[in-house]
């Protein structure tokens, strides 16, 4: 045995540490905890959230479940009787705080010469004279008109606000248990973002149970494929495998919830935490097929003190650019940043101590034929010609790379921030037909609301409302603008005639507004004005129902908002969930430029310090800004949303990809230093230290191809951009980067060897 490798001499201490560290930081794994809710993936302290709170700490938490029922004719007798035994149901049901529905909405009429408020459905017409008549009243009721059923009388709803503490997944099973002992030819759709985090939970966790055991077999097939020995796939396996235990058990360990991008943890760690490993058995390999009479612990003794530099800076730059992810604004984007750059770290030790010690046990075994035979395989093929056209044409490989980058880059300028949730959703599911019915049919799915503060039965506060709502119902985007204002005006169309001055109009005192509240409270329920003023008619809240497909589109209506405001001191405040998901996208753009400003400099730098060459940072950051421009601009040419997962796409990307030019240079620079001509070195170091390269891109592309799979859209979006990002990041790695260096002879890759201050031997 070779006693100057530290990690041999105490072979068994580096297992058995491996082992146990694995399984400690696996005990809580258990007690991990899915937080599906994307308003928590914010900070505290953010405008919107916080407004929202106070909205809701006076008029009760809005976060509702929608039912949308389609047939020929909602006014058909027997869709009634459905959808008021659901109703009936429901308002018994303790899950559910309040449920708005036909047989719930108030219709307000004069009888008599008197007010009389009746739910919109009384009674079930008998005939169709009779349910002319029901269309007739409901078109005229702007409390239920295009909100609670659509203007072709295709669709209608019911709104269930689900009570405190009641979970998505009870929520769900009551309404389906409902909806099965209440059957009807009647097509159903849910939405809301109840909705959202309960499929969000269920498919995450689907990701979690199937994606991560199959990208694990495919990457074991795709590494005995490469290397064709079991020590080349069981080895760097076992790494992957306490890698992902380590990240996954911090979760917990650090207080944090699984969020929607935590399935990207395990993921990224199948497709990273081999990289080193695979280096160290590629390097093995080499040296076995050149060396067959060395013993094994001679060949990791070689392997070693020529790979630990490069290992050990090309996992400090994966680190650093992951790192970039805590710069993030969004929660779970910090979180995942903290423990993959853990697992990293791990699988960085692992592979230095760990490897070498399992490795020493192991007998050599046949050479690789890719290591003996010229052009073996198609990897080898492919490196054998790109060192021809990287030597024999540099300028056109140059001019190649830039043509292609102007042509895909062009597309950034088409891209765009996502700004509705409901695209995680692949379109064919029930969420995305349920929000286009909302949508062309029911108004929008967008709420905005306002809190008027002051004396809300004051005719000019009122008046002031009721200004809101004629403006804001002018724009296409509005479905409904609803508050205390709009039921007064409806109120005044049953107590007076049409022609009179007072028809449909606000009053000019005080008190007969009150009178107005106060016949309303006779007739009707005096509870149903809750969710509009508060007990003390102090605080009024403004409901404005709008579509908005686009950013633009809310800002349109957003905007409109604000001028209004500004024109009115009664208004304080304005919340919704709309407006936390615009705050999000904005996020997600923030925190992609923070990602990105902060990867790119501590690269460069890291690079400078490297080599000792700032011509080093730059030249590394080529294939970097290349990859990048590139998948952003594509993203833009495909359709493909800046979001929540796609945002961390540059920390990934910048994070793995400099690993393949640290090879090449570190290989390429001893070449050179070994006196082999420029030409011949870059052939060699591709035929090589490409080969590694090569099996090391193609097994992260492979383990983030399971992605691909994911029941998310916004996953398998990731998971393709990422292996097209990675891509590129190869292709500079043994194409352009080649032909820069032979065309600028950089002097920091002719000077002499970096001295290894990472000898194994000395850690």
């Amino acid at each position: 045995m070779n006693n100057d490798i530290l990690s041999i001499r105490y072979r068994w201490l580096f297992i058995a540490l491996a082992a146990l560290i694995t399984v400690l930081v696996a005990i809580p794994v258990p007690n991990s905890r899915i937080n599906t809710d994307l308003n928590a993936y914010l900070p505290e302290k953010m405008p919107s959230k916080v407004n929202l709170e106070k909205l809701e700490s006076v008029f009760g938490k809005t976060d509702p479940v929608i039912l949308i029922f389609e047939t020929d004719d909602v006014l058909n007798g027997s869709t009634l009787k459905r959808i008021k035994a659901m109703n009936d149901s429901l308002e018994k049901m303790p899950q559910f705080r309040d449920v708005v529905s036909l047989f719930t909405t108030k219709y307000i009429r004069s009888e008599e010469g008197s007010m009389v408020v009746d739910p919109v459905v009384k009674n079930f017409p008998a005939n169709r004279a009779e349910r002319e008549k029901l269309r007739a009243e409901i078109r005229d009721n702007p409390l239920a008109y295009k909100l609670v059923v659509s203007g072709d009388f295709r669709y209608t709803l019911i709104m269930l606000n689900p009570a405190q503490g009641v979970s998505d997944d009870e929520l769900f099973k009551t309404i389906n248990r409902l909806l099965k002992e209440n059957p009807g030819p009647e097509k159903t759709y849910l939405n809301g973002m109840p909705y959202l985090r309960d499929e969000i939970q269920k498919k995450a966790i689907r990701d979690l149970a199937i994606l991560m055991p199959l990208g694990l077999l495919i990457m074991i097939g795709f590494l005995y494929f490469s290397f064709r020995e079991i020590k080349g796939v069981l080895v760097p396996l076992s790494v992957v495998v306490m890698s992902i235990v380590l990240a996954m058990g911090l979760m917990p360990l650090l207080g944090y919830d699984l969020s929607l991008i935590a399935v990207l943890v395990p993921i990224l760690m199948i497709a990273i935490a081999n990289n080193y490993g695979v280096h160290i058995i590629t390097r093995y390999q080499e040296l076995n097929a050149r060396y067959r009479s060395r013993s094994m612990n001679t060949i990791l003794d070689e392997a070693l003190y020529y790979l630990s530099n490069p290992i050990l800076l090309t996992a400090l730059t994966t680190i650093v650019g992951i790192l970039g992810m805590v710069t993030h604004i969004m929660l779970p984007a910090k979180q995942m940043g903290i423990v993959s750059a853990a697992g990293i770290t791990f699988a960085l030790l692992l592979s230095l101590y760990y490897v070498p010690a399992v490795m020493s046990f192991l007998k050599t075994g046949k050479p690789n034929k890719s290591f003996i035979v010229e052009k073996h395989t198609a990897v080898d093929k492919f490196l054998t010609w790109s060192g021809k056209v990287a030597t024999a044409s540099p300028k056109r490989v140059i001019a190649v790379f830039a043509i292609v980058l102007l042509l895909t880059g062009a597309g950034i300028y088409r891209l765009k921030v996502s700004f509705n949730n409901e695209n995680m959703m692949p379109a064919s599911h029930p969420l995305q037909i349920s929000t286009k019915i909302a949508n062309d049919h029911l108004g929008g799915t967008k709420i905005i609301s306002l809190m008027f503060e002051g004396d809300i039965k004051d005719p000019v506060l009122l008046k002031t409302m009721d200004r809101f709502e004629t403006e804001l119902k002018k724009l296409p985007e509005t479905g409904s603008v609803t508050s205390l204002a709009t039921v007064i005006r409806t109120i005044s169309r049953a107590m007076n005639d049409p022609g009179d001055p007072m028809y449909d109009k606000i009053p000019d005192s005080r008190d007969a507004i009150a009178q107005y509240i106060e016949f309303y409270n006779l007739s009707g329920d005096p509870d149903d004005f809750e969710q509009l003023v508060d007990f003390d008619y102090t605080k009024a809240v403004m409901n404005i129902q709008f579509r908005a497909t686009g950013i633009r589109e809310f800002r349109k209506v957003e905007s409109a908002i604000d001028k209004l405001m500004a024109s009115a001191p009664y208004c304080r405040l304005k919340a919704g969930h709309c407006i936390v998901e615009k705050e999000m996208a904005e996020a997600i753009v923030k925190g992609q430029n923070y990602s990105l400003v902060f990867a790119f400099g501590a690269i460069i730098l890291l690079l400078w310090w490297i080599f000792r060459s700032l011509k080093a940072g730059l030249m590394g950051s080529i294939p970097l800004v290349f990859c990048i421009m590139c998948n952003f601009g594509l993203m833009g040419w495909l359709g493909f949303e800046l979001d929540i997962a796609t945002s961390l796409l540059s920390s990934v990307a910048i994070g793995i990809g400099v690993d393949y030019t640290i090879h090449l240079f570190w290989r390429l620079k001893t070449e050179l230093s070994d006196g082999v001509e420029y030409h011949e070195a870059i052939r060699k170091t591709l035929k090589t230290t490409g080969r590694g390269i090569s099996i090391n891109a193609f097994s992260v592309m492979t383990g983030f191809a399971v992605l691909l799979l994911s029941g998310l859209t916004i996953l398998k979006a990731f998971g393709f951009l990422i292996i097209f990002s990675l891509l590129l990041c190869l292709l500079c790695a043994i194409l352009l980067i080649p032909a820069i260096c032979l065309q600028l002879r950089p002097a920091f890759l002719e000077k002499s060897p970096i001295q290894n201050f990472n000898r194994i031997n000395g850690l």
